[in-house]
């Protein structure tokens, strides 16, 4: 039997039985050439209190999921215009001891080098790299790994990679990128004459300076390139 009852029906209710709340977490990773980083604030939410968890906030009633998350961008950084994607939504109903909260999680692209905090509670952040980051408050060990897969396969079909680079970078900046974000080895020639035939970067006709081994060329990320490629059905796979 088919019942006639809709989200309409129940519209009296939502103060009742179906109160919840929206939020949004934000894995904001970093690269330093060493490694991938995590930014992490301490916790304040009994029972989780001193321990870290990801970056987070709940979503206003005049925003959307993407205003949000970039809403908390900027509340903790500084920066609302850094690189963002949405990867899924978690809704257990005792992941927050609180109350019900379903939270949307997003990750964020970020250089370290160049990147500098200025956000409120600024002491109270910490990067840490992802292969030590421990047990963390509420589910976000599981928002994190789930955030982690995703940007490894998008990294190999889509050029997101370039946002943790600097605009001029050599070929062994790009390929340790790939091998710390990837967690493999890759071989040296078949990485260079992949990411060439792609045709996405620029020879910029400069080499290293101020570096301890033997100076190598210079490259930028062609957006123009890669964008009429991409409407002509290119597809970038690494």
């Amino acid at each position: 039997m088919i019942s006639s009852e809709n989200i309409n029906t129940h519209i009296s209710e939502f103060d009742g039985i179906h109160r919840l709340a929206l939020s949004v977490d934000c894995v904001i990773l970093g690269y330093d050439e060493e490694s991938l980083k995590v930014l992490l604030v301490e916790c304040n939410t009994p029972p989780f209190v001193g321990k870290l968890s990801l970056l987070g906030e709940l979503v206003n009633p005049d925003e959307t999921l993407d205003e949000a998350a970039h809403r908390v961008l900027g509340i903790w950084t500084g920066q609302e215009s850094l690189y963002l994607e949405e990867v899924r939504t978690f809704s257990n109903v005792d992941r927050h001891p609180l109350g019900r909260v379903i939270t949307v999680a997003y990750y964020s692209l970020v250089e370290i080098d160049h990147f500098e905090l200025s956000g409120m509670n600024k002491m109270n952040l910490k990067w840490v790299d992802v292969n030590s980051v421990g047990d963390l408050a509420f589910d976000h060990n599981k928002i994190l790994n789930e955030c982690l897969d995703s940007l490894q396969q998008r990294l190999r079909e889509k050029p997101i990679g370039f946002n943790l680079l600097p605009e001029k970078f050599s070929l062994n900046q790009l390929q340790n990128l790939y091998e710390v974000v990837l967690g493999i080895t890759l071989d040296k020639r078949n990485f260079r004459r992949k990411i060439l035939s792609l045709d996405v970067l620029i020879d910029l006709g400069e080499m290293q300076q101020d570096v301890a081994h033997r100076p190598a060329k210079l490259y930028g990320f062609d957006h123009d390139k890669y964008a009429q490629n991409r409407s002509q059905g290119f597809k970038f796979e690494i």
